[in-house]
């Protein structure tokens, strides 16, 4: 099996860290260990585990997964979860991008019967050019004794890179649901940011329910929220609210009550997540479909959710959770709950390849987030979803859905040149400060 010779990593605007993984053999795989606002934390882990699995075996990806995981004795967290995904999405990549040469594991029992093969057959040891291994199947290539059928041989073997769903045991759809975001981190002008995204193709559209408001607050402060919502369904769109946990618990059950008229696709992170207990309680008061799971990043983690019914939609994050073998185990789980997925993204471009692949495997997958002009990029300047990449048609919306990925591993073929070149210069974004009038730090 090739060992992993290098691991890379690449801070990038508007506030993207990109991880890329090479083996001995010459093949790589791009990840993305992006942790909005954190991203020099996240650079100190990766280069531990880079010390760590340099030299390991690029196959083994579980292997790897579970020794950053159990053999650092302090588990999860967003910064050691987001350096294991952007290391574990770059395994699966390169993993789907091509299939491998080997010599045949079995050349000395060649047919069972004859070391040179069935009788006439023209096959030998000699003649075995390789051993392709893709995903769990595996199975001999053979050749005549011919140079031109040996090098047929080899350009059917590389044509058997798949999509990284294939890996995970196939398509359960042909296309995704996808929902872009309006209005800024304090929410206003929605009515023409919803126009705009119905003019590129969505019919869902995700916005935050308000500004900054303090633990309790006026309940005047949420008309607003009310009357946005009602503006967004009226051009005919569906609309997810975003709560940001900002809100708190007096100010979050006033406001769930006043959305239901308007039927919100969800309501997310209505608290924050460390307040299960509250979520729990606000459930059982509204109607309204509660999604949250950004900011848990492990199965360990979503397991209190599941287990007390509060949570109708969990919204995982390939880049916080552990990368694409992390998010499908979390995915089952809640499929037995009866609890559907919608990736939480607003994140570069590998984070949503690696979440689309996922989701076209994931039966109970809803819709996708996208972070196609999302003010955190906008306000960046120029670097958007598809700036890294050398064919964003990948991501093209028709009618509210993208296309099931078909190229090999991601589907997606990075601009490496102009990855560092942005890499050269890039700074550490820094999360947003809300703070009240009495100058007291608000959530934001």
């Amino acid at each position: 099996m090739p060992k992993i010779a290098s691991i890379e990593y690449f801070r990038v605007c508007p506030r993207w860290l990109f991880v890329k993984i090479c083996d001995a053999e010459g093949f790589s795989g791009w990840g993305e260990a992006t942790l909005e606002g954190h991203t020099e934390a996240v650079e100190g882990t990766l280069n531990a585990l880079i010390k760590r699995f340099v030299g390991y075996d690029a196959d083994d990806i579980e292997h790897l997964w579970q020794t950053a995981w159990r053999l650092g004795f302090y588990r999860g967290g967003p910064v050691l979860m987001s350096a294991i995904s952007g290391i574990d999405i770059a395994l699966w990549d390169m993993k789907g991008m091509v299939a491998r040469l080997r010599p045949p594991p079995h050349a000395d029992r060649f047919d069972g019967r004859s070391p040179e093969g069935p009788a006439g057959s023209g096959l030998s040891r000699s003649n075995v050019v390789g051993f392709c291994r893709v995903g769990f199947c595996s199975f001999d290539v053979i050749s005549v004794a011919s140079k031109d059928a040996r090098e047929a041989a080899l350009s059917d073997s590389r044509r058997l890179g798949v999509p990284i769903y294939q890996l995970l045991g196939g398509r359960v759809r042909n296309k995704l649901a996808v929902y872009a975001w309006i209005g800024g981190d304090r929410p206003k002008d929605v009515a023409n940011a919803a126009k705009i995204r119905k003019a590129q193709g969505f019919r869902t559209v995700k916005m935050n329910a308000t500004a900054d408001v303090d633990w309790l607050d006026s309940p005047a402060a949420l008309d607003s929220s009310v009357e946005r919502l009602a503006v967004v369904k009226a051009l005919g769109l569906e609309v997810a609210v975003d709560f940001h946990g900002r809100l708190h618990k007096p100010m979050a059950k006033q406001l769930a009550k006043a959305l239901e008229p308007h039927k919100p696709l969800f309501i997310e992170e209505p608290l924050l997540s460390e307040h299960s207990e509250g979520i729990k309680q606000l459930s059982d008061l509204t109607t309204c479909p509660i999604a949250l799971g950004e900011r848990l990043y492990s199965r360990w983690d979503v397991k209190r959710f599941l287990q007390d019914a509060s949570v109708d939609v969990l919204q995982p994050d390939i880049s916080h959770v552990g990368g694409i073998s992390e998010i499908r185990r979390i995915a089952s789980m809640a499929e037995a709950y009866d609890v559907s997925i919608a990736p939480h993204c607003p994140l570069g471009p590998i984070a949503l390849a690696a979440s689309m692949q996922v989701a076209v495997a994931t039966p109970n997958f809803v819709i996708q987030e996208m972070s196609m002009g999302i003010h955190y990029n906008t306000e960046a300047g120029d670097y958007d979803l598809a700036s890294y990449l050398k064919d964003p048609s990948v991501f093209e919306v028709e009618d509210g859905y993208v296309k099931a990925p078909t190229g090999v591993g991601l589907g997606i073929d990075v601009d490496e040149a102009e990855v560092r070149k942005v890499a050269a210069t890039a700074q550490p974004w820094l999360p947003k400060e809300f703070y009240g009038a009495d100058g007291g730090i608000r959530e934001w």
